[in-house]
């Protein structure tokens, strides 16, 4: 296993290498000028905007370019356009309450959706089953933003039973769960409700293929309890798909909490990506993109893992 998992980390190096490349031109052949974005147009003078250039390393050649960023990034000395901050302090100031808000959605999203599934595979073609149907319908169906924006009309405007924006009340700082809660309880709905829907789905189809197998037979006519039998035989040997939608849900989660975090004003990493594609802070988007590219290769990595944690009979050589 441990040969296996150095084997796909030595091949992510080179898959790292092409996303920055893409993802580098990408940004470049979006059109606006950072120089120009980042100074105010109508006191700017053309020799101060040739300056910034200078400044900023927009005259050099691309490859050069790409190649003094990619240097910079690697090394944690890449710094904003707008702020000249370093790029990694900026990320890691913000990081916290996309993990959190994240973490919680995944949570939320893993313990619905196989709360559903499970009832619906054990009330198969009944009206139960046909409402949690409906429910994970809802969730495929109904977009982020309009979700978001229904709650916050309902919970906060016209109930005032949470918050609408922001992390922690005015005035507040550090990290208290208690503080905090109630303003990521709407946003981790949102986030989350995506995920419910596909793992109610999987776990519903999973869990009726395995009911239908001798071993879960077998199990009941042993006399084992009913709970055995659905965690420890049924549960078990259904959560690899489960796994697998894991594994690309979890970059998912961060490319949604952008939507997210703008809408509920949350100070993550989303909001600043989408707040420097505004102003085309191109070391802060490339270093945002390759921190999501990570996030998708170890998530892969992680679901091939658990293949193996779950089920016994999968070894990697």
């Amino acid at each position: 296993m441990s040969h296996y998992i150095l084997q796909r980390l030595v091949v992510m190096i080179p898959l790292l290498f092409g996303i920055s490349v893409i993802s580098y031109a990408i940004i470049r052949l979006a059109p606006g000028d950072p120089a120009r974005l980042l100074a105010d147009p109508e006191q700017v003078t053309a020799e101060q905007l040739a300056s910034a250039r200078e400044e900023l390393g927009l005259n050099d050649p691309l490859p050069v370019q790409y190649a003094k960023t990619m240097l910079a990034l690697a090394k944690g000395d890449l710094v904003s356009f707008r702020t000249r901050q370093p790029v990694l302090s900026m990320i890691a100031e913000r990081l916290p309450t996309t993990l959190t808000l994240s973490s919680l959605a995944l949570l939320f999203g893993v313990t619905a959706g196989l709360a559903i599934g499970i009832v619906q595979a054990f009330c198969s073609y009944t009206k139960i089953d046909d409402a949690g149907t409906l429910i994970s319908l809802f969730g495929f169906a109904i977009p982020d933003f309009w979700l978001a924006l229904m709650l916050i009309l309902v919970f906060a405007v016209r109930l005032d039973w949470l918050p609408v924006s922001g992390i922690r009340p005015v005035g507040a700082s550090g990290w208290n769960p208690i503080e905090m809660a109630p303003h990521l309880v709407l946003p981790t709905i949102v986030l989350g409700t995506g995920l419910m829907a596909s793992v109610a789905r999987y776990t519903r189809s999973a869990m009726l293929e395995a009911l239908d197998q001798d071993y879960v037979r077998t199990a009941r006519a042993k006399g084992l309890q009913e709970r055995v039998v659905i965690v420890r035989h049924a549960l078990r040997n259904s959560l690899l798909p489960v796994i697998t939608l894991l594994g690309f849900y979890l970059p998912f989660l961060l490319g949604g909490a952008v939507v997210i975090e703008s809408i509920f004003a949350l100070p993550g990493v989303g909001r600043l990506a989408l707040d420097s594609v505004f102003i085309r802070d191109y070391p802060v988007i490339l270093s945002i993109n390759m921190m999501g590219a990570i996030a998708v290769l170890l998530g892969n990595l992680l679901a091939d893992a658990g293949y193996a944690a779950v089920d016994p009979r999968i070894r990697y050589s």
